[in-house]
């Protein structure tokens, strides 16, 4: 990596522990750094041209895998006892380890999360607005506990585990969101926001999104024509310099 480090972390809680990277610009320093969150059976490499994109404009990044968020995750977590709460969990303690280190300025610590990331992240901001200097969501999620509402309506009918796109999800992930409205544990994070969205999207749809913007204060909503749920290298180019300019713009 041109002018940058890429460092192995650990981030040990609730008795597991989150496997990370950090990157960073290699002369000594305090830099902004962005918290990457990835999406369903996701994992820390999903945005490591981004992380190191930053890098060579002199900002910091970490990439972590959540536990039991995908097949490739080695914290030994399970799948199927992951859930958007243990997800949140490993989020709170990445951010105070991360704030902790040498090179990071913990004033300006920025939060990126991609799908059902991006649903965490939003969880997770909502009471951290004097912590989190601002928020980027990819496609985010909201959907999540709408869809398996639908399709479980009603307890008795959870099963013990479900197979979502080549990976096994528990019961207790069901359970956790059963008659869950995600609006109404969001939009109490007052600073500012950039959401990018296709307008393809057949997974989240672009609605939701659009529903952000108007819970928020300070939304930027950025719609990105022909993109479905994952960009092509061309929208992710447009979005990661769209990521750059607004941690700039933040600090």
């Amino acid at each position: 990596m041109q002018n940058g480090t890429m460092e192995q972390m650990k981030v040990y809680h609730h008795d597991r522990h989150v496997n990370g990277h950090f990157y960073a610009p290699a002369e000594s320093g305090k830099y902004p750094v962005v918290i990457f969150s990835h999406g369903y059976n996701g994992n820390k490499m999903d945005f490591d041209l981004s992380a190191k994109y930053l890098v060579e404009h002199k900002v910091a990044a970490f990439c972590y895998d959540f536990c039991g968020g995908s097949n490739r995750d080695e914290s030994g977590m399970a799948t199927t006892d992951m859930t958007l709460f243990t997800e949140m969990e490993d989020l709170k303690a990445v951010i105070e380890q991360v704030k902790a280190l040498e090179k990071v300025d913990e004033d300006k610590v920025f939060l990126f999360g991609g799908s059902q990331g991006g649903l965490v992240t939003a969880l997770t901001a909502d009471s951290m607005s004097e912590e989190i200097r601002g928020m980027i969501l990819l496609y985010p999620a909201f959907c999540i506990a709408d869809n398996w509402n639908e399709r479980f309506p009603n307890k008795e009918d959870i099963p013990e585990e479900e197979e979502l796109w080549g990976m096994k999800l528990g019961r207790v992930f069901f359970e956790s969101i059963h008659g869950y409205d995600v609006f109404e544990h969001v939009g109490q994070y007052c600073r500012n926001i950039l959401v990018m969205h296709g307008d393809q999207d057949p997974i989240v749809s672009l609605g939701y999104s659009e529903r952000i913007k108007a819970t928020y204060e300070n939304v930027r909503l950025e719609v990105f024509e022909g993109e479905g749920h994952g960009f092509t290298p061309e929208g992710n180019e447009t979005m990661t310099r769209m990521l750059l300019e607004f941690v700039k713009a933040n600090i």
